[in-house]
């Protein structure tokens, strides 16, 4: 392609510049005039407006023009940034002299969207909670089953050639830098959400059924007969009540820690000799976390696996010896636990409730969010059959399931991959407008809305209510009286 700056440089004379860049946009007049720069070579063209301005000078040789072939009047918006498009036209250009064809350059302007922007999310106006899995069958696989086939024939292919499987941190044993911060933060976040719940315990009340997991945060127990108890016929369906504690609000998911996540699986005659800790705890010790009293191996060169074997781990490293637990150490156990936390933690004063209630609802949302983004890179197993969570690239061999058709499987669990909801339970509980009013009555229960027991607690405490739980508490739902609800649709 000819050089046209050069060549223009060659044919005219010195008072001729090269203008290749835009210098303005006249924004009062919606046409503009071309008019040739240099008769003796058609070097140059000039684009003036109405006024008398010139906006462009445009250099074009031997049938090759650069030039605006139309303007319209731009509506631009002060809050908005632009960035110059350019285009390129065959075409001619009628500027009182013959007529000028060749190749032209069409300049225009597009806004740029803004990267920091970001659309505020939308929630439905009311949802239904998700349904409650029957007992007598396994759970859904959270990703398809045909792609884990179809990632199982890939690697098997890869097998069979030969060919290392590719691996990227954390599968490959070495850790995600960008996530340890992220691991700190869930677990102070986690540290705050125990401390939280346990003094607002000593003045909201919650009670719990002693015959199943239903709770419910209030002065009283509610009459509504949805009971799933051994003996709950005999009681219509109604709850039997008791006090409830700090287990029943927060569910304690554990898991075993391991110093070796690749090393040697867990056996059923060897479950002893590891600890059982919170798995959100075990989850943020893998992804980079450090504390004495659980460590951790830190890899430096990755594994190497072929299918499912594993041909370079590294070595098998012996676990270092138990810690011995001082009063320093034990005060850090206690606060990542939430055993006997209730009684570790005085009542607050009136004054500061509201604060510790926003506090704690606040810690657990980015306890969920953490653990969501956590669990996006570092594997988590579920049993498909019962509430067991194992933090590792693979479950261990536990004979601990006594869930359905536990007897053809020997007692051990079928692993799959777990979600957000398998480590954190929200565990809905029904949301009480007013906590010193009537209990709730089983003939309302389809008006009642629903929201998790940390959430509830933190509400009747004082705390503002996150936007994503308004749908599913069903705050713009007027409930009528018994008599009333009949009539209703």
């Amino acid at each position: 392609m000819m050089n046209i700056r050069d060549t223009h440089a060659d044919k005219c004379s010195s008072s001729h510049q090269w203008y290749p860049q835009l210098h303005g946009i006249c924004l009062k007049e919606n046409k503009m005039n071309y008019s040739p720069g240099c008769g003796a070579h058609n070097c140059g063209l000039s684009a003036t407006c109405g006024h008398g301005k010139e906006m462009l000078k445009i250099a074009f040789f031997s049938g090759v023009c650069l030039g605006i072939m139309d303007f319209k009047n731009p509506k631009l918006s002060a809050s908005r940034s632009y960035c110059l498009g350019l285009k390129f036209w065959q075409g001619h250009i009628q500027t009182g002299q013959p007529k000028i064809s060749g190749t032209f350059l069409c300049v225009s302007q597009k806004s740029q969207k803004d990267s920091t922007f970001k659309k505020p999310t939308a929630y439905p106006q009311n949802v239904d909670l998700p349904p409650i899995l029957p007992k007598k069958k396994k759970k859904p696989y959270p990703i398809p089953f045909k792609k884990i086939q179809q990632a199982a024939r890939n690697d098997k292919k890869l097998a069979q050639m030969g060919i290392e499987k590719p691996l990227e941190p954390p599968k490959n044993g070495l850790l995600v830098p960008d996530l340890v911060p992220v691991a700190y933060e869930v677990l102070d976040a986690w540290k705050v959400l125990i401390r939280g719940l346990a003094q607002l315990l000593h003045v909201i009340p919650v009670h719990g059924c002693s015959e199943c997991s239903e709770i419910h945060v209030a002065q009283s127990g509610h009459r509504i007969k949805d009971c799933r108890g051994q003996s709950s016929v005999k009681r219509q369906g109604l709850h039997t009540w008791v006090k409830g504690s700090i287990n029943d609000v927060l569910i304690p998911i554990e898991s075993y820690h391991l110093y070796d996540p690749f090393g040697r699986r867990i056996k059923h005659e060897t479950r002893f000799s590891y600890d059982r800790i919170p798995a959100v705890v075990e989850l943020c010790i893998q992804a980079g976390v450090d504390l004495p009293e659980y460590p951790s191996r830190r890899r430096t060169k990755p594994i190497r696996m072929i299918g499912k074997k594993v041909i370079d781990r590294g070595g098998l490293v012996e676990e270092p010896a138990p810690f011995h637990h001082s009063s320093d150490s034990s005060s850090l156990l206690m606060d990542i636990d939430t055993h006997e936390a209730f009684k570790r933690y005085p009542p607050p004063p009136l004054s500061d409730i509201p604060r510790i209630a926003q506090e704690t609802v606040d810690a657990y949302e980015v306890v969920r969010w953490g653990v969501r983004k956590l669990m996006r890179k570092y594997s988590v197993k579920a049993c498909g059959y019962c509430s067991e969570v194992h933090v590792g690239p693979w479950g261990h061999n536990a004979k601990l399931c006594g869930e359905f058709k536990h007897q053809w499987r020997d007692g051990k669990h079928g692993w799959q991959d777990a979600t957000v909801e398998e480590v954190i339970p929200p565990n809905y509980v029904y949301h009480l407008r007013d906590p010193k009013g009537p209990p709730l009555r089983n003939a309302l229960k389809r008006f009642y809305g629903k929201a998790p027991a940390v959430v509830e607690v933190c509400l009747q405490a004082g705390a503002k209510v996150p936007d994503k739980y308004k749908p599913m508490m069903r705050l713009d739902i007027v409930i009528p009286d018994s008599e009333e609800s009949r009539l209703v649709a």
